[in-house]
């Protein structure tokens, strides 16, 4: 065989498997039901779960405990995901920016045998960053530049 047939072979197994190790390690959208499923069989396996904050009449967070005196890496709130199940969140970590103003929310952490889901990233969609229709004070005023 040829030198260069080799170094082929060897960079076609370095990339299978590469392939291998990054869709072994990715995660699936769940709901709670199936993250407590998941999390009965492998307490390791991560999941991403897609909710909402539960909000009051006033727009605050039910449930909410976070307490930055006591312990900075600790948040605890209650989600309900997109199929209707309500279940308590604890992310070990310090609470994100924006948070309260959040619409829908995607977790990725794991459920563990006390169904509480233990988060260990949160992503936050906030409708405020997405809004048509405002225009700031630099564009309009190069809209009236240009005529």
């Amino acid at each position: 065989m040829k030198k260069t047939h080799i170094v082929g072979l060897i960079l076609i197994a370095i990339a299978i498997g590469i392939i291998l190790i990054t869709t072994g390690d990715a995660s699936t959208y769940v709901g709670f039901d199936e993250a407590e499923r998941i999390g009965q069989q492998d307490p390791n396996q991560k999941v991403h779960v897609v909710g909402k904050l539960k909000k009051d009449v006033q727009g605050h967070i039910i449930g909410l405990q976070f307490n930055p005196a006591l312990d900075a890496n600790r948040l605890q709130f209650i989600v309900q995901d997109s199929l209707g199940r309500e279940n308590e969140v604890i992310y070990a970590a310090p609470k994100p920016q924006d948070f309260e103003k959040s619409e829908k929310i995607v977790l990725v952490g794991s459920m563990k045998a006390d169904k509480i889901f233990y988060c260990d990233k949160i992503l936050l969609k906030c409708p405020s960053k997405y809004q048509e229709g405002k225009i700031s004070a630099d564009s309009s005023a190069s809209v009236e530049a240009k005529k």
